[in-house]
C-alpha cells in the first residue's frame, strides 16, 4: 500500500538519494533534480504544505513538491521536481502524488499549477498547453511542454510569462 505524506523535518537526505535515483540516466533529467529540490527547499518560494513523500512499507519511494514561480508579479505555483524510485515505475506511485499535489494546492485557493513536463502524460491530470490561457514559459524553446492545471480560484487576468523560483537554478 502506498502511504501520501507531508516531508518531514529529517527527510531531506533521503529525498535527495531518491531524486538522485529517479533521474539517472533519464534523457529528460538534467542531473540536478536532488540539487533543485535542496535548493528549493532552503529559499523563500518553497511551499512545505506542498511537499509530498510517497512511502511504501515505510520506506520513502517518491516525492512530488511545488513552489511558487513569478507570472508577471503573481506568486504562482509550479510543480516538479517529481520523482519515483526507478523500480516503482508504472505502479501508480507518481499518479498518486500527482492528485495528492493537485488537490491540495486547490484546497489551499491557488489558481493554477505550472508544469513542464510530457504533454501525453500530464494531460490525464488535467494539465493543459498553458498557451492556450496566454502564458508563456521563461524559455520559448520549452513551449510544446509547458503546461497549466487550473483549480477552482483560477482567475482569467492570469497571463504572461512565467518564471521559475532560483531554485531550479541549482547545480549539484
Amino acid at each position: 500500500m502506498t502511504l501520501i505524506r507531508r516531508e518531514t523535518e529529517g527527510d531531506a537526505p533521503l529525498i535527495h538519494a531518491l531524486h538522485d535515483a529517479a533521474f539517472a540516466g533519464r534523457p529528460y533529467s538534467s542531473g540536478t533534480e536532488a540539487a533543485i529540490v535542496d535548493a528549493l527547499r532552503a529559499g523563500e518560494d518553497w511551499v512545505p504544505q506542498l511537499s509530498f513523500v510517497a512511502e511504501v512499507d515505510g520506506k520513502p519511494v517518491g516525492h512530488a513538491v511545488c513552489s511558487y514561480g513569478r507570472l508577471g508579479v503573481t506568486r504562482v505555483l509550479g510543480l516538479g521536481p517529481i520523482g519515483v524510485e526507478p523500480p516503482l515505475h508504472g505502479k501508480g506511485i507518481g499518479s498518486a502524488l500527482m492528485h495528492a499535489s493537485i488537490g491540495a494546492a486547490d484546497a489551499m485557493d491557488e489558481p493554477m499549477i505550472m508544469l513542464l513536463g510530457d504533454p501525453n502524460y500530464y494531460g490525464r491530470f488535467g494539465f493543459e498547453p498553458a498557451s492556450r490561457y496566454g502564458i508563456e514559459p521563461q524559455e520559448p524553446a520549452w513551449e510544446s511542454a509547458f503546461q497549466v492545471r487550473r483549480l477552482a480560484a483560477w482567475r482569467e487576468d492570469l497571463r504572461g510569462r512565467y518564471v521559475y523560483s532560483p531554485g531550479f537554478d541549482a547545480q549539484n
